[in-house]
Formats: structure tokens, C-alpha cells, sequence
């Protein structure tokens, strides 16, 4: 049955006007984000290749070893265009497994970041800028991890993902149950070693391992402050609601609490669980829309120990 008439954006309520005004807002973000990064990569990262694990890491190594093969390309694979190579089938291997709630942001993400390297790359060629910090490695390692700390928090924080090693770590995490902080520093860590196999240099390792960490500890940083696992205390009327997307979701266990409020002596449920800062914003936007009066603590877990996170037995005293 056909409308009678056609919704024009007079007849938005005022919740959906909200909704779409904060969708544009982390596509905003997702894209300045990608810009960042992208100027990390080109200004800082690549010119002293340096390999910072991922996709993007597996892409400078190719962009070196191809220069003068292919006549298209004197210079080597364009970075962006080779990264693109490798997310594309990890996106659709990742739809597959994990359906499509993640798709559109992460390839916005994945593609803009690709643009932006390749064309800051022939700005960067045409106009011979280079590298910002030529003589000094460790610094321009230094400007290039916070940078890129700064702008992949700018993606997360708009729900977005660069896909890439990430979403081989979640399959692998899946299938294997090691946690993925583990799982991805597995895999980043063969990837440094392969460039160190392609460059046969020893303070590319080095330098790529303490780029590795600088660009974690900034991302924690800009997205949460310091680097703790947070602890939460939910404390609503729907906590079976809430413990369902902490679940399904967040892949996160928990523990219902017997509470009594201190005012008016009502009964509830208190839901306790742990996450790690990346999550904090995720699990603050779901309680949100379930339940707006929720009441939440969050506080900073400077240990953890237990299944998913510090095995008891190798805790020594």
C-alpha cells in the first residue's frame, strides 16, 4: 500500500534529526581520522620504513622491495592501492563471519585511508617534501605513533575500524579463544620480523616494535586517558537487556550482584563486569539506548586476573 503523502525532512522528529546529525558527525570523524593517519604514514612512518605491523606495515614492505619492477610504478606498489589489496577480502572473509553491522564504517574507513596515503604520497613525490623528521629516526618514530594514535582514536571513537589484522585476529580469537590483545601482537610482531627479513637492517625491528607500542599507549591515551581495563558497575532496570549486549557484543562475561538501595530500600540487580578501554565508549552508547537512567561506575583495573585476561598461575610473587 503506497503513502499518501512523502516524508520530507519537516517531518523528522526530533530524535531522528539527532540521529542523523551525529551519523554525519562520525563519518566526519572517520574521514579526518583516516586523514591523520594517512599523514603519519607518509611523512613520518614510510620514509624511514618503518614497520608499524598491519596491513599497512605488509604494504611498505612491498612498496620497497617492488621499486623499478613494475614500469606503472617506478617508485613501488602504491601503498594505499596494495593495502586496499588485502582488506577487501579480509572485509568480505569478516561479513561472512560476522555479518554486517560493522561493514559501511569500516569501509569507509579502510578506502579513505587508502586515498588519502596514495594522494598525500604523489603530493608528497611531486613536490619532494618527504619525510618531516629526515635525520632523526627515533623522533620522526616518536611524531609518527602519536599522530597515528591520534587519528585511529578519532576512528574509534566514531565506532569505525581500519579492518585489516584486525579482523584476522577476531577470527582467529574465535576459532583459537587467545585473547586478541595476544592474537594481534602475534601477528604484527611476524610482520616487523618480515621486514626485518626484507631490509636485513636490525634497527628497523626496533624501531618498528617501539612504534608499535608508542602508537597502543596514544590510542588508550586519546580514547580513554591512561591505559587501565576498566572495571563497571551497572546498576538499571534492564540489566538483562545490558548483559546481553556486554555478551553478544563486547564478547564479555559478567556478574549479577544482589543490591539494595541505600534511600528507599529497593531491590536490584547489580551487573559487574571488566572490559578493556576501547570498549568503555561501545558499552556507554548501548546502555544508553536501552536505558538512559541507567546509573554506571567506571573505574580504572590497574590488574586483572582470571579466564580472558592474566592467567592466576603466571602471577609470581
Amino acid at each position: 500500500m503506497s503513502l499518501p503523502f512523502k516524508l520530507s525532512s519537516s517531518h523528522l522528529t526530533f530524535s531522528d534529526k539527532k540521529r542523523r546529525s551525529k551519523l554525519i558527525k562520525d563519518y566526519l570523524c572517520i574521514i579526518t581520522g583516516a586523514f591523520i593517519i594517512a599523514v603519519s604514514y607518509v611523512f613520518f612512518i614510510t620514509p624511514h620504513k618503518i614497520i608499524p605491523g598491519g596491513v599497512y606495515g605488509i604494504s611498505i614492505i612491498l612498496h620497497y622491495k617492488t621499486a623499478g619492477l613494475f614500469s606503472l610504478f617506478p617508485d613501488g606498489l602504491p601503498i594505499g592501492a596494495t593495502s586496499l589489496c588485502f582488506n577487501i577480502p579480509l572485509v568480505i572473509i569478516a561479513f561472512k563471519v560476522f555479518g554486517q553491522g560493522f561493514l559501511p564504517r569500516t569501509v569507509v574507513t579502510f578506502v579513505s585511508t587508502a586515498l588519502f596515503v596514495d594522494l598525500l604520497t604523489f603530493f608528497s613525490n611531486h613536490y619532494g617534501t618527504g619525510a618531516i623528521v629526515k635525520e632523526d629516526i627515533l623522533l620522526s618514530c616518536i611524531y609518527g605513533s602519536a599522530i597515528l594514535g591520534f587519528g585511529v582514536a578519532m576512528v574509534l571513537r566514531a565506532k569505525g575500524t581500519s579492518a585489516g589484522t584486525d579482523v584476522l585476529a577476531k577470527m582467529l580469537t574465535r576459532y583459537t579463544h587467545i585473547p586478541i590483545g595476544y592474537t594481534l601482537m602475534i601477528i604484527d610482531s611476524i610482520i616487523v620480523i618480515g621486514g626485518l627479513i626484507a631490509f636485513g637492517d636490525w634497527k628497523i625491528p626496533m624501531y618498528s616494535l617501539f612504534t608499535v607500542f608508542v602508537y597502543g599507549k596514544a590510542v588508550d591515551i586519546f580514547m580513554q586517558g591512561l591505559s587501565f581495563d576498566k572495571a563497571i558497575f551497572i546498576i538499571s532496570d534492564k540489566n538483562h537487556l545490558i548483559s546481553e549486549k556486554i555478551i553478544n557484543n563486547l564478547h564479555r562475561g559478567g556478574t549479577f550482584f544482589h543490591g539494595k538501595g541505600m534511600y528507599n530500600g529497593t531491590e536490584k540487580e547489580v551487573i559487574f563486569t571488566v572490559i578493556n578501554s576501547r570498549q568503555v565508549v561501545a558499552l556507554r552508547e548501548y546502555i544508553h539506548q536501552i536505558d538512559p537512567k541507567a546509573f554506571i561506575t567506571i573505574i580504572d583495573a590497574t590488574e586483572i586476573l582470571g579466564e580472558g585476561f592474566h592467567s592466576i598461575e603466571d602471577v609470581k610473587e
